[in-house]
């Protein structure tokens, strides 16, 4: 008894020895990538710096600052500037693409000028690595004077060959070991039937997020998903203000280009849908975003 006791323990160790050392390995891996990686991010932002003090001087412009770059995300970045300036939409698609095209993490990119004052996008155009999926409009255009801010949005990557090639690899293996575990374990018991775990109770409305559903007295109405994601965001936090630009980051931050007043658009529909129910209404709180009020 004494020898078969031993006997599994030994085995246990050696299995998670042998589960351990997969995820060692790509650690160490993702950590060598990782530091190449930080130079080449660390060299994008003096490009970025670098467009806009072309951007500057294409503007008749060699004395004003171009302001810190402003990292919004990992993958998203701000070019500011200390002064007005005009420049024209060829100048700046190649521009853009001339400097862009030494990073070599900077293939796919989504560009939009903003407004300062109003953050409304005047202009935008997306490069693509494989050239057919470019968008550039609006060829030979010159902007006014005024205030802008270069948003310059690149596509996330994913991990590089090598460290692909050990995940890849490694995941025969770990899927093994996870059948031994999960045959091992006990069966959980399943989550109790009834309502469904999408839907969401407000007032006197049934809020279905994972079929796009609103059920108000008895009567189902079907939700778009832009409607689905905006309401899910009220649905988050009742009766709390919820600023304007939240709303238009979370629901747009992935589409590109936003349209200036969709955000109004999908609000109004959204509450035509809700009218029927007494305690529920989305208000406007002038100067700072909206509220989902359900009454007690």
């Amino acid at each position: 008894m004494l020898v078969s006791q031993n006997l599994l323990s030994g085995k246990r160790k050696y299995l998670f020895a042998l589960t351990l050392l997969p995820f060692i390995t790509v650690i160490c891996v993702a950590f060598s990538v990782g530091n190449s990686e930080n130079f080449d991010l660390a060299r994008r932002e003096i490009l970025l710096r670098k467009i806009g003090h072309e951007l500057l001087l294409q503007s008749g412009d060699s004395i004003s600052r171009v302001l810190p770059v402003e990292k919004v995300n990992t993958n998203e970045y701000r070019i500011r500037f200390e002064k007005e300036l005009t420049f024209k939409t060829d100048s700046l698609v190649n521009t853009t693409g001339r400097l862009l095209g030494t990073d070599p993490l900077a293939r796919d990119y989504v560009i939009s000028v903003l407004n300062c004052s109003s953050d409304a996008v005047i202009y935008g155009y997306a490069i693509s690595d494989n050239k057919k999926d470019d968008i550039v409009t609006c060829k030979g255009r010159k902007q006014p004077t005024a205030c802008y801010i270069i948003d310059i949005k690149f596509k996330p990557k994913g991990l590089n060959t090598a460290t692909t090639g050990y995940v890849l690899g490694g995941l025969p293996f770990l899927a093994f070991v996870g059948f031994l575990f999960f045959r091992s374990a006990k069966p959980r018991r399943e989550a109790a039937t009834g309502e469904d775990a999408g839907t969401i109770t407000l007032g006197s409305v049934q809020f279905d997020a994972k079929y796009r559903k609103l059920i108000i007295n008895g009567t189902t109405s079907d939700l778009t998903g832009t409607e689905t994601r905006l309401l899910s965001i009220f649905a988050s936090a009742p009766n709390q203000i919820i600023a304007r630009k939240r709303l238009q980051k979370e629901i747009w931050e992935d589409e590109g280009v936003i349209v200036g007043r969709s955000l109004d658009m999908f609000i109004s529909k959204l509450r035509k849908k809700l009218e029927e129910a007494q305690d529920i209404n989305i208000v406007v709180v002038r100067g700072k975003g909206y509220r989902l009020e359900i009454s007690a």
